[in-house]
C-alpha cells in the first residue's frame, strides 16, 4: 500500500495530464488511479497503483462504482493533525492521499449535443463529485485539482514549490464552485427547469457591442472554430459568426456562399462552384458586403480567394482552404480566417433581460417539400419550389419582420427588422431595384402570415408570382383569393419563423 505522498488521478479528459503527472512524480508522489486513466499513465511509463488493489474491489456496475470506498475517502478525509484520525488511518491501512486530480463526466456537453435521456443520466458523475467535495473539504491536508483548466497553474506551483494551505484553500473554493454549477445543471434537467448553463470565467473580449462596453465570451470557441489567421474575435464578430454558422447549417446539399452583415444575410447564392456562389452572393449587395463576414460550405480555392481579396471583409469561415487560397487571404494582417469544425450546437438558446434570463429551444425546423400545403389553384413549378424553399431558409435566419425575395437560388433582397410586413416588402423591393435586379419570376418568402392581402398585391405588381408563408391568419382566404384571381401560386408551411 502507498506510504509516500500519494496523488489520486481519475479523469475523463486527458489534456495536459502527461505534464501534470510528470510534475507530480518529480516531486516524489506515488500515483494511484483507475481504469482508463491508469492505462494512460502506464502507457506514459509511470508506475501506477490500481485503486482496486487498494480497496480489494474491482470497478463494478458498469463503471458506476470505482472509487467509492472507505480506503479512498478515508485517505482523503483523514486529518493529519488529529491523533485519533492518524491512529485509525494506521489501524485500517489507509493511505495518505495528498493530491486529488479529478474532473467530471461531460453532463453539459452531452445535454447540449442532444443526447438521449439514458445517455444524459449516465453522465451524472457520482464518484468524481464525491472526490472533489471530500478533497476540498479537507483542503488543510489535501490538494484538490478539480479540472484540466487548473493543470497549468498546478504544474507551476509544483515546479516552484509554492504550494501552501492558502493555495489549497483557493483551489477548494474553485472546486466547490465547479460542483455547485454541475449540480445546478443536473437539477435543472431533472426538474424541467431551463436556467442559464454554467458560465465559468470566460474569455475577455476587446470590448462589447461598443467600445465603451466591456465584453466577455463564455464558452469553448476552439470546439467551433480553428483560427488560422488574424486578430482575436470581437463581440460583434462573434454575433455575426454565430448568425453565419446558423444560416449555413441550412444548406447541406448545394455549394453555397453567404455574406453576413449585422447578423443578416446581405448576399447568398447556391451554385455549382464556390467561385460562382461567391460572385452571385456578393452581387446581392456589394455595398453592404464591405466589412462583413463571409461563410462558405465548400473549400475556398485560389480563384475564389483572389475574388474575395478584392474587397474588405472582417472574417471568412469555411470547412477548408487550399494552400494557394490561404496565401492570398493571409495578405491582410488582421483578416480573421476560420475553419468551421464539426461541432454540436446547443439545443437551447438564452437571452438576458430585465432581472432574469429567457431560455428557449433552437428553431430546428427547416421548411421542406413535405411541409408545403398548396393553397391556390395554381401550383408552383419544380424550379419555383426550389427557390421558395431557398428563400424560406434565408427568411428563418433574418430579423423579423422580414420578407425575402429570391430567384434562381440567389438572394435578391431582404426587408429586415421592420415593424410592418408591408414595410419589409417595400424595403426589399427598393433594395432589389437599387441593384438592378429583375423581379419578374422572383419568389417571395415571409417569416409570418399575411394579416391582409396587401403584400401579395404589391408583390404581384412587381412581377412576383409565387409566395411561401406560414399561413394561419383568420384572413388567409383574402390572400388566397387574390392569388387565384391573378394567376399566382402560394404555399403554406404551417411553421412561423420569428427571429427577434
Amino acid at each position: 500500500m502507498p506510504q509516500k505522498p500519494t496523488a489520486l488521478i481519475s479523469v475523463f479528459y486527458k489534456d495536459r495530464l502527461d505534464e501534470l503527472a510528470e510534475a507530480l512524480v518529480k516531486k516524489g508522489y506515488d500515483l494511484l488511479s483507475t481504469g482508463g486513466t491508469r492505462k494512460y499513465l502506464e502507457d506514459l511509463g509511470h508506475t501506477v497503483i490500481a485503486v482496486e488493489d487498494l480497496t480489494g474491489y474491482p470497478s463494478i456496475l458498469g463503471g458506476r462504482v470505482k472509487t467509492l470506498h472507505p480506503k479512498v475517502f478515508g485517505g482523503i478525509l483523514g486529518r493529519r493533525d488529529l491523533e485519533s484520525d492518524r491512529s485509525q488511518m494506521e489501524e485500517y491501512a489507509l493511505p495518505s492521499i495528498d493530491v486529488v486530480v479529478v474532473d467530471l463526466y461531460p453532463f453539459e456537453e452531452t445535454l447540449q449535443a442532444g443526447g438521449s435521456h439514458s445517455e444524459i443520466i449516465e453522465k451524472i458523475d457520482i464518484g468524481g463529485i464525491s472526490l472533489i467535495r471530500a478533497a476540498a473539504k479537507n483542503y488543510q491536508d489535501t490538494w484538490i485539482i478539480p479540472s484540466r483548466d487548473f493543470y497549468g497553474e498546478a504544474i507551476e506551483l509544483l515546479d516552484n514549490s509554492k504550494l501552501s494551505e492558502e493555495v489549497r484553500k483557493q483551489f477548494a473554493g474553485a472546486a466547490f464552485q465547479i460542483s455547485s454549477a454541475y449540480d445546478n445543471l443536473i437539477q435543472n434537467y431533472l426538474t424541467g427547469e431551463h436556467k442559464m448553463l454554467s458560465l465559468g470565467e470566460g474569455q475577455v473580449l476587446r470590448y462589447g457591442e461598443n467600445p465603451h462596453q466591456k465584453g466577455v465570451f463564455h464558452g469553448k470557441l476552439e470546439d467551433v472554430f480553428t483560427q488560422l489567421h488574424g486578430k482575436a474575435l470581437s463581440y460583434n464578430n462573434l454575433l455575426d459568426a454565430d448568425a453565419a454558422v446558423s444560416l449555413m447549417a441550412e444548406f447541406k446539399s448545394d455549394i453555397t456562399v453567404a455574406v453576413m452583415k449585422h447578423n443578416n444575410a446581405c448576399g447568398i447564392a447556391s451554385r455549382p462552384s464556390v467561385l460562382q456562389a461567391w460572385t452571385d452572393a456578393l452581387a446581392g449587395d456589394p455595398v453592404s458586403a464591405f466589412g462583413g463576414v463571409i461563410i462558405a460550405n465548400a473549400e475556398v480555392d485560389e480563384a475564389t480567394a483572389k475574388a474575395m481579396h478584392e474587397i474588405f471583409f472582417e472574417i471568412v469561415v469555411a470547412p477548408s482552404y487550399s494552400n494557394e487560397a490561404l496565401s492570398i487571404l493571409k495578405q491582410k494582417k488582421n483578416r480573421i480566417i476560420l475553419i468551421l469544425n464539426d461541432f454540436a450546437a446547443p439545443k437551447m438558446q438564452y437571452r438576458s433581460l430585465l432581472n432574469g434570463v429567457l431560455a428557449q429551444e433552437r428553431d430546428h425546423h427547416t421548411d421542406a417539400l413535405e411541409d408545403l400545403k398548396y393553397s391556390t389553384k395554381l401550383k408552383p413549378s419544380a424550379a419555383e419550389i426550389e427557390d421558395l424553399l431557398f428563400a424560406s431558409k434565408i427568411c428563418k435566419h433574418t430579423k423579423s419582420n422580414t420578407i425575402i425575395l429570391a430567384k434562381n437560388k440567389k438572394l435578391l433582397a431582404g426587408g429586415t427588422g421592420q415593424t410592418s410586413r408591408v414595410d419589409a416588402l417595400t424595403q426589399s423591393i427598393v433594395k432589389a431595384k437599387a441593384f438592378n435586379f429583375d423581379l419578374q419570376g422572383a419568389v417571395m418568402a415571409s417569416d409570418a402570415f399575411f394579416p391582409f392581402p396587401d403584400c401579395v398585391e404589391i408583390a404581384h405588381k412587381e412581377g412576383i408570382n409565387t409566395v411561401i408563408q406560414p399561413g394561419g391568419s383568420i384572413k388567409d382566404q383574402l390572400s388566397i383569393d387574390y392569388c387565384d384571381a391573378n394567376n399566382m401560386s402560394m404555399v403554406f408551411t404551417g411553421i412561423r419563423h420569428f427571429k427577434h
